[in-house]
């Protein structure tokens, strides 16, 4: 018995890796095979458990092809003084320490998203450079780090460049990165299998948490319980944590306002819409990647300005674009030029129009009026943000496709009789008051640029 579980642990390592191998199969010990079943000793329940989730399987595997009369495994925890079967314990393996480099129950990293591939401009400088000196370590400063955005504007690359960062620094930290969509199925996983307690541990033991699109466990009051605590264990013990959503932690709807308050005690960076010098500084770094690969191909001048000037939604749907352009040059062998880029790109171009959002309107009035988008979108009725509210309505209905009641509900749930009263004001008031026909005027124009 104690030769086939050598043979299988050999096995084991070349499957798994040493780091996997030293932390969950080198503390087991096979203890018995009786009527197909393989029993082994653990050292604690934690361990039985993870073992049992990610390698009872390939334990198994390995088991039936060293011809053991097997069809499934057992691990039972067993004290090393009370059970003269069982070997001692090496004391790491009380309390299984995961490297770095093992599998935490996290999302994977992308290679590609690492700080030398980050283009930083004036819009996103300030998040660069937090994320920075997060990933350079040493003493907590602010915690948590909160990076917010729209979509496609650098979020999720700054957050897995931290965790590249700090992997290299130090391989030995204990870094999860995962969405708030995992964090929310791992714990009704646990919730089900009744392992509480096993995940609770888990998600305390981490030295960086990192957790993405934190909006989506807004109204899911269980997961933002379990949520706030885990918050709370790791600020408790200075654990570095950092938190990424679409939009700023007291703009979430549906989130617990204790969560909102956590959340704000740390740095918030917002990640500004890109503008064109950002858009042409990420065009010319892809585009120097593509000529490497497509050595051939002739590149006009003035493409790369074309397109940072016409596409405007995102950094996501700009490389996609680059990257058609190149594919669909070399496959047809034509050197690519303004006119043929307007050809390939043609329903790009068309989708990427400039549509105004409403968000974008109501980011703009507050900045431009000096006041917070949480009073925009609050019930604050005194003047000074009513007004600002009226006329960021006028606009939506303006510069949008919004119905009224659309508008209404992204203005923190008005009614969309309350929307229409503002925009009738808005619209007696400059006729008859200079400074806010110059407020609209200049507003829009802004918007429109």
């Amino acid at each position: 018995m104690k030769n086939t579980w050598g043979r299988v642990k050999q096995g084991l390592l070349d499957d798994i890796g040493q780091s996997n191998y030293a932390n969950w199969i080198e503390p087991l010990d096979l203890t018995k095979i009786e009527n197909g079943v393989a029993v082994f000793a653990v050292p604690t329940n934690f361990m039985a458990n993870w073992v049992s989730r990610n390698f009872a399987d390939k334990i198994l595997a390995h088991l039936k092809a060293s011809n053991a009369q097997t069809s499934r495994v057992e691990f039972q925890v067993v004290a090393a003084q009370a059970d003269p079967v069982a070997r001692p314990a090496p004391k790491e393996a009380q309390q299984p320490v995961t490297s770095a480099h093992s599998e935490l129950p996290g999302a994977p990293l992308d290679a590609r998203f690492t700080f030398d591939n980050f283009v930083v401009g004036k819009p996103n400088e300030l998040a660069h450079a937090a994320a920075r000196r997060v990933a350079e370590g040493g003493p907590v400063t602010f915690n948590p780090l909160f990076l917010y955005g729209g979509v496609g504007l650098g979020k999720t690359h700054l957050m897995h460049a931290i965790a590249h960062e700090i992997k290299i620094r130090d391989p030995e930290l204990r870094v999860l990165y995962l969405s708030a969509e995992q964090f929310m199925y791992r714990f009704v996983q646990a919730l089900r299998d009744k392992q509480m307690i096993d995940f609770k541990q888990l998600f305390r033991s981490v030295d960086v948490l990192m957790v993405d699109d934190v909006q989506f466990i807004a109204g899911k009051e269980s997961t933002q319980e379990e949520f706030f605590h885990t918050f709370n264990a790791l600020v408790d013990q200075n654990k570095q944590i950092i938190i990424s959503a679409d939009r700023a932690p007291g703009e979430i709807k549906d989130l617990e306002d204790r969560i909102k308050s956590r959340l704000q005690c740390g740095l918030v960076v917002d990640l500004h819409p890109t503008d064109y010098e950002l858009r042409l500084g990420v065009l010319q770094t892809k585009a120097e990647n593509y000529r490497l690969q497509y050595p051939d191909l002739v590149f006009n001048n003035g493409v790369l300005e074309f397109l940072a000037h016409r596409i405007t939604t995102n950094v996501r749907v700009l490389e996609g674009a680059l990257m058609r352009l190149f594919a669909f040059a070399s496959l047809v062998g034509r050197e690519i030029t303004l006119e043929m880029t307007q050809e390939c790109l043609a329903d790009i171009l068309k989708a990427s129009e400039r549509k105004v959002t409403v968000e974008e309107i109501q980011r703009r009035v507050s900045e431009h009026y000096s006041i917070r988008l949480s009073d925009m979108i609050g019930p604050k009725r005194v003047r000074a943000i009513a007004r600002p509210r009226q006329v960021a309505m006028y606009l939506s209905k303006q510069m949008t496709s919004r119905s009224l009641p659309e508008i209404g509900r992204r203005f923190g749930g008005r009614d969309h009789t309350t929307v229409m009263h503002g925009v009738r004001r808005i619209e007696e008031l400059k006729s008859s008051d200079s400074q806010i026909a110059d407020d609209l005027e200049l507003l829009s124009r802004l918007l429109e640029a």
